[in-house]
């Protein structure tokens, strides 16, 4: 296992402990009445969510590493929002960071943003989808070039469109 690797292990692992303690980040509400294009009420997303991706999008959670099938796709085509259907990230632009995430060296310009998060004794970079603001991961300065960042994404925050 990679340095890498073994850190992201123990922050997956940190995240899962503290959801099943209760301390979850979110409050179901996270994001829902800050302004974005989409915004729609708890209720509503829970409608239009699977439980996993309203635990990732609207409460800040966090997926277990290695579990998401998109982590092996490698076709051409488009990284959408789950909420909100949002081109977020282009094909071209995955790697295999070794993380169990999908990563990612650049997103669609304009269609993230990001807040800083300070949330179980860290200092990260928060990405959120720029049109229904919801979570995504986290950005990292530890990438490939041209940009040297590691855009590390919740497989459940995204949904793929071949090309």
């Amino acid at each position: 296992m990679t340095r890498r690797g073994a850190i992201a292990g123990v922050a997956a692992a940190t995240g899962a402990v503290a959801a099943a303690l209760g301390f979850s980040r979110g409050n179901g509400q996270a994001v829902a009445d800050s302004g974005f294009p989409v915004s729609l009420s708890p209720t509503e997303w829970r409608r239009r969510l699977t439980p996993a991706q309203y635990y990732i999008l609207r409460d800040h959670g966090t997926e277990r590493p290695w579990t998401s099938p998109l982590n092996a796709e490698k076709r051409a085509g488009a990284f959408r929002c789950a909420g909100c259907e949002q081109a977020l990230f282009k094909s071209e632009t995955k790697y295999d960071s070794g993380t169990g995430w999908p990563s990612f060296w650049a997103p669609i310009d304009g269609a993230i943003g990001t807040a800083r998060d300070v949330s179980f004794f860290m200092v990260r970079t928060e990405v959120h989808c720029s049109r229904c603001g919801g979570h995504l991961g986290h950005v990292f300065n530890d990438g490939p070039q041209p940009t040297g960042k590691r855009y590390c994404i919740n497989g459940d925050a995204l949904t793929f469109t071949p090309a």
